[in-house]
């Protein structure tokens, strides 16, 4: 267990995972890699729920990690990369922590056990368990509406004191009141940063340390400059940065994520192929209209 290790904060992206022809697309995977690694981002998630980590097998989530280190490395850019791991079995996940121990990777973003709706106990004490023999720091992934079980602030505080190797949380508590308590709250070294697009810019002025944004798949320097002037402390300025870019997250979670970020990143050129895994759908005509109209715009 590292329990020396930078805490995550600013704008960090979970990739989405490109497919073709129902394999890894490892073509777009390189193209759109060398494309965010010129970007102000601060760190990537793989494999996570922008990026369909649940269709992904292991040999794909190990290609896929391996593909990432190696476009970054070619780049030259240096940023934290989480893999994101989930499961309700604990030997499981902790098997999936032994397995990757020697990837290259900076830490893992673990959700909260879903479908079996644990005590709080019992998620202290799986959170707990995998933090004692995990390789690389954890942030927790606490997102009530998917697994069916909230991690409360009392729970998380425990982990954030007894725990040094889980360095922080994606918070997609959906209740500002919680969160704004744990931030209030929570130890030195220990970073919420928020996993609601439409929350990002509220979330930074109220002092989370960031955002992981599936949106900021879509101008990401629009995103960053929020992040700067929030940062710079230049609140008017930050707010006007925001509303210029804050229709893009319900434009992108207007059906289920990720089909219309994929949807978009294929019109624009990034990636070769829209397509998502069952039980994951593509976009709507409707939709996938709207998009089009946007990204032509943006490219105008």
């Amino acid at each position: 267990m590292q329990t020396s290790h930078p805490i995550p904060g600013g704008l960090w992206l979970p990739l989405i995972t490109p497919f073709r022809d129902g394999a890894l697309d490892e073509a777009s995977l390189r193209r759109m890699v060398r494309h965010y690694a010129a970007e102000q981002l601060d760190g990537l998630i793989l494999a996570a729920t922008t990026g369909e980590g649940l269709t992904l097998d292991d040999d794909e989530t190990e290609r896929l990690v391996m593909l990432v280190a190696a476009e970054m490395g070619a780049a030259g850019r240096r940023m934290p990369v989480f893999l994101g791991l989930s499961g309700s079995d604990t030997r499981k996940l902790g098997k999936a922590l032994d397995r990757t121990a020697r990837w290259p990777l900076d830490g893992y973003l673990i959700a909260c056990p879903y479908y079996t709706r644990p005590s709080q106990d019992g998620m202290v004490r799986h959170f707990a368990a995998l933090a004692e023999g995990a390789a690389w720091p954890i942030m927790i992934y606490n997102i009530p509406y998917r697994t069916g079980v909230n991690l409360g602030n009392a729970a998380m505080l425990e982990l954030a004191s007894r725990c040094p190797n889980i360095v922080g949380v994606k918070d997609c508590a959906a209740d500002m009141v919680q969160s704004f308590d744990l931030m209030r709250r929570k130890p030195p070294g220990f970073a919420v940063l928020t996993g609601e697009d439409a929350f990002f810019h509220t979330m930074l002025a109220q002092g989370a340390e960031g955002g992981i944004i599936a949106s900021a798949h879509i101008a990401p320097r629009r995103f960053a400059r929020v992040r700067d002037l929030v940062r710079a402390g230049e609140a008017a300025a930050a707010l006007a940065a925001w509303h210029a870019i804050c229709e893009i997250p319900p434009l992108l979670f207007a059906e289920p994520s990720p089909a219309p970020i994929k949807h978009w990143l294929w019109r624009a050129g990034l990636i070769d192929s829209p397509e998502v895994r069952l039980p994951m759908t593509t976009v709507s005509e409707v939709l996938a209209a709207r998009i089009e109209r946007e990204v032509a715009a943006a490219m105008v």
